[in-house]
């Protein structure tokens, strides 16, 4: 049997779309742009385009029943990626063919598009919109189907024979179908415009790709100056540590919590801290972080409800978090875009431990991370946590999230109901008020964890002037203490 033939793939130039294809687009292949008004599909093509076109690979861009090229290259040049040399020199050219579908249908449509590549051999072939010719051509009467079917295998053929890559833009609803065009397109792309109540979020979908293997599932997507971008459905990656996590454990910079959790935070842990507002999750989060920069362990904070510079100056220990921000040591992520998705969350904070080589993290928080996510993702909000959790410890890093929940002195609650995440975590801190002689206290315990021995007690902290927490001695002889009134007992120290 002689070996298999390869294909090339050619680079998209849409970050984040080449991932999630298999490799990028199959050479020659006949592709289909498909969706609603507004989804992109345009500025998609263009993307591809540009990222590819040169005198030696030409391409050219063929619009039928549409906007002109004059008015629709108005609004691509303000992206980044639109480049007015390659329009100047002629490696990419603007046909329109609006009298010829008009005025001739399918048939004169096809020879003009076959006599240009027969003058100009073109690498790259965008077809933009036959849609309402397709549906003119549906509409009068039973030879319609035939013709559609005739013109897609016909123009499939020529551009084959030209090698040319092709992408055909088509506005569809959604559970539109043309078998005669979904049938010849090789790949196939669909995008999405939600409207979530006060939220707009765009997605892709892959619905095939021949010849390789495309990540399934809708991935979101964002249109910015910059153009097109999509986030991929990020899975988790190959354990990198191979040894047992509780051979090597990371201190928090916090003695006494370390000698709680049975020697530290098990390395490539995730850890939740829980408690209510101003109760110290940032001052603990802050010691974790600047304990593993002593140790040679640099560090990303994200965080969602502040501007990196009020973080900074509101932070106990904002001075030194700026000191290793410029050193490169630290790197301080705000994620709070309008509609935000958990994909781009996981990006921006994979791609930051990459960057500096991160062994620690910090979410802060949980409960601003979800508010700052667009409504539709906030269904999902568990799965997607789980998701990026699996995906930063599988790169070896320790993970320390905060979360703000009420004191209730009905129950005990590691995480707000609404999210019921604390099971996804790998261990448990809780912080809670107390009220004991008239004084409000602070006393904090380790749930949980994970396959370790660990200390039950509650105990007494402070949180001094230098913006530290301070453990003290257990509280012992009280009954009723997480009641928030406890009864008896020796005061810890």
């Amino acid at each position: 049997m002689s070996d298999a033939v390869p294909i090339r793939k050619l680079p998209s130039g849409v970050p984040g779309l080449d991932e999630v294809l298999g490799g990028g687009v199959p050479e020659f292949s006949f592709n289909l742009i498909a969706g609603g008004p507004g989804g992109g599909k345009t500025t998609l093509a263009h993307q591809i385009m540009f990222a590819n076109a040169s005198l030696e690979r030409k391409a050219v861009y063929f619009s039928i029943i549409g906007e002109p090229p004059i008015k629709m290259l108005r609004y691509q040049q303000q992206y980044a990626f639109f480049d007015p040399a390659k329009v100047g020199d002629g490696s990419i050219r603007f046909i329109h063919l609006g009298d010829q579908a008009l005025h001739g249908g399918m048939a004169t449509v096809l020879e003009a598009i076959e006599d240009e590549l027969e003058k100009s051999s073109p690498g790259i072939v965008v077809v933009d919109s036959f849609r309402a010719m397709v549906r003119s051509t549906l509409a009068a009467g039973p030879g319609g189907e035939l013709e559609l079917t005739s013109f897609m295998q016909r123009l499939a053929l020529a551009l084959t024979s030209y090698e040319a890559t092709t992408f055909l833009i088509g506005e569809y609803a959604d559970g539109e179908h043309d078998s005669a065009v979904f049938t010849v397109a090789d790949g196939l792309l669909w995008l999405y415009q939600a409207i979530d109540r006060n939220s707009v979020v765009r997605k892709l979908h892959v619905m095939k790709m021949r010849g390789q293997g495309q990540i399934p599932g809708l991935h979101t997507a964002r249109i910015t100056d910059a153009g097109y971008s999509v986030f991929p459905r990020l899975l988790k990656p190959a354990e990198i540590v191979a040894e047992h996590p509780l051979k090597h454990r990371l201190s928090t910079g916090v003695h006494g919590l370390d000698e709680m959790l049975g020697g530290g935070i098990p390395r490539g842990y995730s850890v939740l801290i829980t408690g209510p507002s101003g109760s110290g999750k940032t001052v603990l989060s802050n010691q974790f972080i600047l304990e593993g920069v002593e140790r040679g362990e640099k560090g990303i904070v994200a965080i969602f409800e502040k501007r990196p510079n009020d973080y900074l100056q509101t932070t106990p220990r904002g001075e030194e978090f700026e000191k290793l921000v410029r050193e490169k040591q630290l790197e301080v992520i705000y994620l709070r875009p309008l509609d935000l998705s958990i994909d781009e969350t996981l990006l921006e904070l994979r791609n930051a431990v990459t960057r500096i080589g991160a062994k620690r993290a910090v979410i802060d928080s949980l409960s601003g991370l979800e508010l700052a996510l667009a409504p539709t993702f906030r269904e999902d909000f568990r799965e997607s946590l789980y998701r990026m959790i699996g995906a930063l410890t599988g790169l070896g890093v320790t993970i320390m999230a905060t979360v703000e929940v009420p004191d209730s002195y009905t129950d005990l609650r590691f995480s707000p109901q609404a999210q019921g995440i604390a099971f996804l975590t790998d261990a448990i801190i809780i912080q809670r008020y107390l009220e004991i002689d008239g004084e409000l206290r602070r006393a904090l315990a380790v749930v949980k964890v994970r396959s370790s021995q660990h200390s039950k007690e509650l105990r007494e902290y402070e949180i001094s002037s230098a913006g530290g927490i301070l453990i003290g001695k257990a509280l012992k002889g009280y009954e009723g203490l997480l009641t928030g009134t406890p009864r008896g007992g020796e005061r810890g120290t």
